[in-house]
């Protein structure tokens, strides 16, 4: 079988890029595969671009795991919060180049890196987690109430609405939209001003930063999936 995650080591950075053929959708599979890339990416030493496939970033968990609901699902689901904790403390700066639609984790791993770039288009980017009845993780609260603009957080995480990628500029999952054809450029542009940074001030600077968040999502992955945890009772 294929993998899921693709490594490759350019010369000014590293690129990581999820391709199932599909949706990209989170499975066990691309979650251990991103970590193996990452881990390829730490021996880099540069910094990362994350890239998705033709028209979708990434479409979420796997519905088909999550529609087992039990430890199936609680045992992915924490395996993304896990994921995202691991982005969000990496070593050195990680772009994220947003291909198109980036629903549900897809669009908290947009959350989970330091700068955010979408291509613009008919795409949906946001947390559809309440709109398909799941009760969003404490992670995924965490995330929305630190990485989104203040005044989107209710819309976004509560109401589950969705945006454009020029919309989720506003919102906080993106910090730039670009056209199909000025992506890339974008990508170097910012990998240039990125490799200038002295890469242990900004990874120990990035950890301050996001002390409070990185305590909240390890704290709510116990609060969920931990022995008591009530959110693995949930099935799609």
């Amino acid at each position: 079988m294929t993998s899921p995650i693709q490594f490759e080591e350019k010369e000014k950075y590293s690129q990581i890029t999820m391709d199932d053929g599909k949706a990209n959708a989170v499975s066990p599979a691309l979650i251990d595969a991103f970590h193996n890339a990452l881990d390829q990416a730490e021996q880099a030493k540069k910094v990362v671009v994350l890239v998705g496939r033709e028209g979708k970033f990434s479409a979420g968990f796997d519905l088909s795991v999550m529609s087992q609901g039990g430890e199936a699902m609680a045992n992915l689901v924490s395996g993304g919060a896990e994921l995202s904790h691991r982005l969000l403390s990496f070593p050195y700066p990680v772009i994220a180049l947003s291909t198109g639609h980036a629903l549900a984790m897809g669009a908290i791993l947009l959350m989970s890196v330091d700068y955010r770039i979408g291509i613009s288009g008919k795409f949906k980017i946001g947390l559809n987690e309440v709109a398909i009845g799941l009760t969003m993780p404490h992670f995924g609260v965490e995330m929305g109430r630190y990485r989104l603009n203040s005044a989107y957080i209710n819309r976004a995480v509560v109401n589950a609405e969705v945006f454009s990628p020029e919309g989720a500029v506003e919102a906080g999952y993106l910090d730039q939209a670009v056209s199909p054809e000025d992506a890339m450029s974008a990508v170097e542009k910012q990998v240039e001003a990125l490799s200038g940074l002295n890469m242990d001030a900004h990874h120990g600077t990035k950890l301050r930063v996001r002390e409070p968040m990185l305590k909240g999502i390890k704290d709510g992955i116990e609060k969920d999936f931990g022995p008591n945890g009530e959110w693995a009772k949930q099935a799609l």
